[in-house]
């Protein structure tokens, strides 16, 4: 398709047929980027090593999370970058943008290889591994580190196909991965018994397929072409791609600090309870996969729309940008909706997903915390998802600092002060209640942030 009928398509196109086109293959890519670690606690949680295993992938999730930031920041940088360049009919630089976010990407990679693997242990013990989980995290860790250059260049460049204009394709990398993670799975774990390792050697080459797929790609997209001076760290064409990510690697990292903190609190309060420190470690940890793929889902939306978001608003066509917002919003509340009831009427068949606690001293403490921490904890979950969906959305019309500030109410301003003194005065429980109590607030703000920008859009036009 010549550049022009381009414009017209993404300008002109009906919506949502375009957002079907675009929408769609990103959230079938998002979710099986979540089936990589779901499944291997599924897996894991079926097998003999169950419960415990389960909460040893839970404290190494901040791990795969922290490379994501950087990988996000990156790709989500290059990709907003190139489409706002589409919409002005200026992408002269894009090359230069996107070559260097991959060697910035494979740096930061070897960087953080080099940072973590002599803190692990301690790290670990950080994130709310207990003597029984430690060898087991370990195990996992050191096998998924390795493989972190592999993990992050797979992210970055997934982000930049889907912003050249080919979510199917990244859906396909994305696809081809999974499906490699779920084959091995059984066969490593069941049939050769490698237990941890096991699942994470099934992981790691899941991701080497992957980011191969995405690579083949990169020798002949579509709207820039890749040469080897394009690899040579080019600052000035890179700044404002660095500058518009930034809000994914915020919005990254405060999870990692969300989860650094739950857990702390819920294997200190988890102790002084009847569950103990294991299991509400251990719950907390699938409660956070399960609430990844509702959260993907609706960044699959957003990030999905981001070359029409972007195009339309570098090319001043503010009207459908205002369109988009509110289509989005409109299938962001559905998917929360959906999802809240899911987790308020059959919290035990999510949770049986993940196999039967045959590790814990009372098998009937791990099902009550598990209710409690889907009906409780993520009562709320439709506003996180339209906060999170505000937060990608201004990243999409270049509004980091809008993007920013959406993103941290929530997690930072509100959740973590909660977290840290409602278990005071309600225990355990108290962890619980922080979460929907930072939703409502959230929600408050993300409404008025969007109406100024809806407002000043109105205006420009």
């Amino acid at each position: 398709m010549e550049q022009t009928e381009k414009n017209d398509y993404l300008g002109k196109e009906k919506l949502t047929k375009l957002m079907a086109k675009f929408s769609l293959p990103c959230i079938l890519s998002l979710l099986v980027s979540a089936l990589y670690n779901i499944v291997d606690q599924i897996f894991i949680g079926n097998s003999e090593l169950s419960t415990l295993g389960n909460a040893a992938t839970g404290v190494v999730f901040p791990a795969f999370v922290i490379a994501q930031a950087f990988a996000w920041w990156f790709g989500d940088g290059c990709a907003t970058y190139l489409n706002i360049c589409q919409g002005k009919n200026s992408t002269e630089n894009a090359h230069k943008a996107v070559g260097t976010g991959i060697t910035i990407t494979l740096a930061a990679s070897l960087v953080l290889m080099a940072v973590i693997y002599p803190l692990k242990r301690p790290a670990l013990m950080l994130f709310g591994a207990s003597e029984n989980t430690i060898d087991m995290a370990v195990e996992y860790l050191d096998v998924i580190l390795a493989f972190f250059p592999v993990f992050m260049l797979m992210n970055m460049t997934t982000s930049v196909i889907r912003a050249d204009g080919s979510p199917a394709m990244a859906m396909i990398s994305m696809l081809a991965g999974a499906v490699t993670n779920i084959v091995l799975d059984p066969v490593f774990i069941f049939a050769f018994h490698w237990g941890m390792a096991g699942a994470a050697w099934a992981t790691v080459i899941g991701q080497v397929v992957s980011l191969a797929i995405a690579a083949a790609y990169l020798f002949r997209p579509k709207t820039f072409r890749l040469t080897f001076k394009s690899f040579i760290p080019n600052f000035g064409a890179f700044g404002e791609a660095f500058r518009l990510g930034i809000s994914s690697f915020i919005t990254q990292t405060t999870i990692v600090v969300i989860v650094l903190v739950s857990n702390m609190m819920l294997a200190k309060y988890g102790a002084l309870s009847r569950y103990g420190a294991d299991i509400p470690v251990a719950v907390m940890g699938i409660e956070s996969k399960i609430f990844t793929v509702v959260i993907n889902i609706v960044v699959g939306i957003v990030l999905g729309c981001q070359p029409l978001i972007g195009y339309n608003y570098g090319a001043k066509n503010y009207g459908r940008v205002k369109k988009l917002y509110f289509l989005i919003l409109l299938y962001t509340v559905a998917v929360g909706v959906a999802a809240t009831l899911l987790f308020e009427l059959f919290p035990d068949a999510v949770a049986s997903l993940f196999g039967n606690p045959t590790n814990v001293p009372n098998p009937e403490d791990y099902w009550e915390f598990c209710r409690k921490t889907f009906r409780i904890f993520l009562s709320l979950v439709t506003f996180t998802c339209v906060v999170k969906m505000s937060a990608i959305f201004f990243q999409a019309v270049g509004r980091p600092v809008h993007a920013v500030v959406a993103s941290l109410v929530r997690d930072i301003l509100c959740f973590l002060p909660l977290i840290l003194i409602l278990p005071r005065f309600f225990g355990i429980e108290g962890i619980l209640y922080a979460a929907p109590a930072a939703d409502f607030i959230a929600i408050i703000v993300a409404v008025i942030l969007t109406a100024t920008f809806l407002k000043t859009l109105k205006e420009e036009k």
